[in-house]
């Protein structure tokens, strides 16, 4: 973990109050894994107080990108910081995905993404890219889940990253109308019966659901949750989730967990 002055290099608007944002941050690069995140002062002033969680979207050699959505002040403010403006980063920070030991297996996998969920997929991707065979490739696929076409984020990423990409769309605007979960249940019924994993971002609600299907279909699953932080360290234990082995800090023992190891009935 470091705390650098990271000098931002563009941050760009991507579609309708998302944008993507590149830091420059060595340190950060060379250790980061997918899954894990930043946290990022916004400003030296007292409003906002607490620092913001950003998944690691993807490295770049030197340089550190993440994509955001502009909800509330803290990420209004960082959608106007300019190129050449510097911003106070901690990171890398959390726990990522397990995701080696599955490609040493030869299975084929399937990412789900829902809404923001796939802004620490595309690290995933680019990483198991990088140790598949083609063949193991082809086999792997990747679901985005959005509320309508407008909102569908990183599909041209990933397909460039050599997976096939299904989307789905609450209003039916694009692809398979529904939950993502919905079209996670089609694919799985036309898929063959190899081995394979899920590595999941998104909702909540959705990941809870992604849960219930990998019990069913007794697919061993990862997800990484978006929880509400502040310290992003571990010291506050405003992040807690239960699970089989007790109470944890999202920030510090995730945000990726095991699905069969998190209490979801909350």
């Amino acid at each position: 973990m470091f705390q650098i002055k990271a000098k931002l290099l563009y941050n760009k608007g991507i579609k309708e109050n998302y944008f993507l944002c590149a830091l420059e941050a060595s340190k950060i690069a060379l250790k980061a894994s997918p899954g894990q995140f930043v946290n990022v002062r916004i400003t030296d002033a007292l409003e906002p107080l607490l620092r913001r969680p950003f998944s690691i979207h993807r490295i770049q050699g030197k340089t550190v990108e993440i994509i955001y959505e502009v909800l509330g002040k803290g990420t209004r403010m960082l959608s106007e910081k300019k190129e050449g403006e510097y911003l106070d980063v901690i990171g890398p920070l959390g726990q990522g995905f397990n995701y080696e030991r599955w490609t040493r297996r030869y299975e084929p996998f399937i990412l789900v993404a829902g809404g923001m969920g796939v802004a620490p997929l595309i690290f995933l991707a680019e990483k198991l890219r990088a140790v598949q065979s083609s063949k193991f490739k082809v086999q792997s696929i990747v679901l985005i889940g959005a509320k309508t076409k407008n909102q569908i984020l990183c599909e041209k990423e990933f397909k460039q990253s050599g997976f096939k990409v299904f989307v789905s769309t609450d209003d039916g605007s694009k692809g398979f109308k529904g939950k993502v979960t919905g079209l996670l249940k089609r694919q799985l019924r036309t898929m063959n019966h190899e081995l394979r994993t899920i590595f999941a971002c998104g909702p909540r609600p959705m990941l809870k659901e992604i849960a219930q299907i990998c019990a069913r279909y007794r697919i061993p699953a990862q997800v990484s949750l978006e929880e509400h932080m502040a310290c992003g360290i571990g010291a506050c234990l405003g992040c807690v989730v239960n699970t089989t082995d007790g109470y944890k800090r999202v920030c510090k023992e995730g945000p990726v967990f095991q699905t069969d190891e998190i209490i979801w009935e909350q």
